[in-house]
């Protein structure tokens, strides 16, 4: 069966066609979005787990023989943590944020891996603990939609964006980081079970799903501002070019880079709460604080800043920063947050923040998981302020897809969860003028697009 898969930095998502309508599949409960995030009791379970979701024959002889390091790491883990063989080890979607919150300081979480996977420089080892990640997401969301239509998925066209890791690297580079990434997206659709696989950018994924409603034909300027990217394309739409299976000549420009709603919530982590764990604190030298760690603290889309932070160094610079601060219990508060492992849930506050203030001037942000009583205001000013320099990059990511196509665009069609943010569509005004904004379904337009897609091409 022929389906559309949206690995998303946030959400995953797979449709099917049902009598010529994309019908997305509930994948995490009866939701048809699953948030992009993996909890494991311990991280040498998921290639365990990825190893039992795999059919016999070659493709799991070869998985098993290149990963028995892990494989008998995995085995010392269960030993360790007296762990049954019918206990789940891993859990996905809601579920792993449930886990997460729990109990932060135990098991391995990981939020948007998508994020990581066009990193620069990874080592070989570290390339397959992301395959593994990837892997057991796909088959999870992949069995679960199986068992909702009846039906084996067998072809997909999943969404990739323009570029993974940014334009503004060199071209050689770009293109190295955009085939590791694709490479590792390849080997878990394959994993997974996908006999064929094909990718498609997200922009156009997301404009194909706006034109099937499109009465007249148009130059369209679509903006997806994803999680972890934000993704232009100028596109010839409408009547005369949706039903062309060769859609080359109607794509005039397109740009993307490595900016995107998460990019935005760490931005108003590290501008809005980090000052709540002393990032503005006094020094008893009277020197200013050093910030490079609180913001290493809140960059959880950067394998670096992870590493920095939980590492025996930041242990103990931070220990000394408290006695050298005016204010040492803020950064006590650092301390804890870091020996709990709560940074993935702090940015998560900041994100729901931002949410909030879609539709309200402010929002209490409540930090009880931190310390009971803790919070703060923050006012849409506030945000407007924090997410200025990631909001001027996607700004110019679509002015450039503008100028490659040397023409204006009829419409400006958004999608993309942080899309709907009045922040971005005031900035969008005050770059474009008067020409129409539309938006379409901030969370589904891609997936939509790739199963309209997926049908088009393997039909």
């Amino acid at each position: 069966m022929i389906c559309g898969f949206d690995y998303g930095t946030s959400n995953c998502a797979i449709g099917v066609m049902t009598d010529d309508r994309v019908n997305l599949l509930p994948v995490d409960g009866e939701k048809t979005f699953m948030p992009s995030a993996l909890y494991a009791l311990a991280r040498e379970l998921i290639c365990e787990q990825v190893g039992l979701g795999l059919p016999a024959g070659t493709l799991r002889d070869d998985f098993l023989l290149s990963r028995k390091v892990p494989l008998q790491q995995a085995l010392r883990a269960r030993r360790e943590l007296e762990l049954s063989n019918d206990e789940q080890v891993m859990f996905v979607g809601h579920q792993a944020f449930a886990h997460y919150f729990a109990d932060p300081e135990e098991g391995y979480f990981v939020r948007s891996p998508k994020s990581f996977l066009g990193a620069s420089g990874l080592r070989p080892e570290f390339v397959h603990v992301f395959e593994d990640i990837v892997t057991a997401m796909m088959q999870t969301v992949k069995q679960r939609a199986e068992q909702v239509c009846g039906k084996t998925l067998t072809h997909t066209v999943i969404g990739r964006p323009v570029n993974f890791q940014g334009s503004r690297i060199s071209d050689n580079s770009a293109e190295q980081s955009n085939q590791q990434a694709l490479a590792i997206l390849t080997a878990a659709a394959k994993r997974s079970g996908f006999q064929q696989v094909e990718f498609l950018y997200e922009p156009i994924a997301a404009g194909l799903s706006f034109e099937r409603n499109l009465a007249d034909n148009k130059t369209v300027l679509v903006v997806d501002i994803g999680g972890g990217t934000s993704d232009c394309a100028m596109v010839r739409m409408g009547p005369d070019h949706r039903g062309r299976s060769e859609r080359k000549a109607d794509f005039l420009g397109h740009s993307g880079e490595r900016v995107g709603g998460n990019d935005l919530d760490i931005q108003l982590a590290g501008k809005q709460l980090m000052p709540l764990f002393g990032m503005t604190a006094p020094l008893k030298s009277g020197k200013p604080m050093p910030t490079k760690t609180f913001l290493d603290a809140v960059c959880t889309n950067d394998v670096g800043a992870l590493g920095r932070f939980s590492s025996l160094e930041t242990g103990l610079y931070l220990e000394q920063l408290q006695r050298d601060c005016l204010q040492p219990e803020l950064i006590a508060r650092l301390i804890h947050l870091r020996d709990n492992k709560q940074n993935q849930q702090l940015v998560r506050s900041a994100e729901n923040a931002k949410i909030a203030l879609s539709d309200s001037d402010n929002t209490c942000v409540a930090l009880d998981y931190i310390e009971t009583g803790l919070n703060t205001h923050i006012q849409r000013t506030e945000l407007e302020q924090a997410i200025e320099r990631p909001l001027q990059r996607i700004m110019a990511l679509m002015q450039e897809a503008v100028a490659q196509a040397g023409v204006q665009p009829d419409l400006i069609f958004v999608t993309g969860g942080s899309a709907r943010s009045p922040v971005i569509r005031e900035a969008v005004a005050r770059v474009f003028g008067n020409i129409a904004l539309l938006d379409g379904d901030h969370f589904g337009s891609v997936a939509s697009g790739l199963t309209a897609w997926a049908e088009k091409i393997y039909r």
